[in-house]
């Protein structure tokens, strides 16, 4: 049978950092009041599976917005799942000169992007990995796998090290959502866009205007 534990404002008035929907950009949020469920349950192999279930009003100490903030955590996993309402990745725009990308990759930027403004974080993600995937074909990357094919990037001066380090941690969270139905938080996956948007302006939008522009 599982036990359940209730503390009320256990949080109250500590300060995080949350992506701020209408700041557009992760801000300090004060938590005005909390409510925190923990809870045990021994399973049929007598081990012990616990959670923490957190659900906070918070406030952003720059627009002062108000938002809802709910957290899990467990003791099987060790990522903690943290989302936003509303969520602050809605209304998100696509990056500039997208359409100078390639016809295939665009289409599927646009749907992922679609996705994450929707809260389909699940389809998000495996968007995510389809990005990276599309960018290594376009490329002619080489490799069995994508692990491969990004480090191929490197090789061929298409990526830096940093730059193929960052891919591998959106292929893994894309691994997650396409082979565990993994969703990720508003957060995570609000990071993992930026890092697209910033390796499609270096890969193609820039190189496109300086070629056109310093002849």
């Amino acid at each position: 049978m599982a036990q359940l534990k209730i503390q009320n404002d256990k949080d109250a008035k500590q300060k995080v950092d949350v992506s701020c929907g209408t700041c557009k950009r992760s801000t300090k949020h004060l938590i005005l009041c909390s409510v925190e469920l923990t809870g045990r349950e021994t399973k049929m192999s007598n081990e012990v599976f616990r959670w923490i279930n957190q659900y906070q009003i918070i406030q952003c100490q720059g627009c002062e917005t108000i938002s809802f903030r709910k957290t899990h955590t467990n003791s099987e996993d060790f990522d903690d799942y943290i989302d936003v309402y509303p969520n602050p990745e809605e209304g998100r725009k696509s990056i500039a000169d997208d359409h100078l990308l390639p016809s295939n990759l665009q289409r599927i930027y646009t749907e992922t992007l679609k996705a994450l403004n929707a809260g389909h974080f699940v389809l998000t993600g495996i968007g995510i990995r389809a990005i990276v995937e599309t960018i290594c074909k376009d490329k002619q990357a080489n490799g069995k796998d994508l692990l491969i094919k990004i480090n191929d990037l490197v090789t061929h001066g298409v990526l830096t090290k940093d730059g193929a380090d960052i891919l591998h941690k959106l292929r893994t969270l894309g691994n997650e959502a396409a082979h565990e139905v993994k969703p990720h938080d508003t957060v995570q996956l609000g990071l993992a866009f930026d890092v697209i948007d910033h390796l499609l302006q270096g890969v193609y939008i820039l190189p496109y205007h300086a070629k056109t522009k310093f002849k």
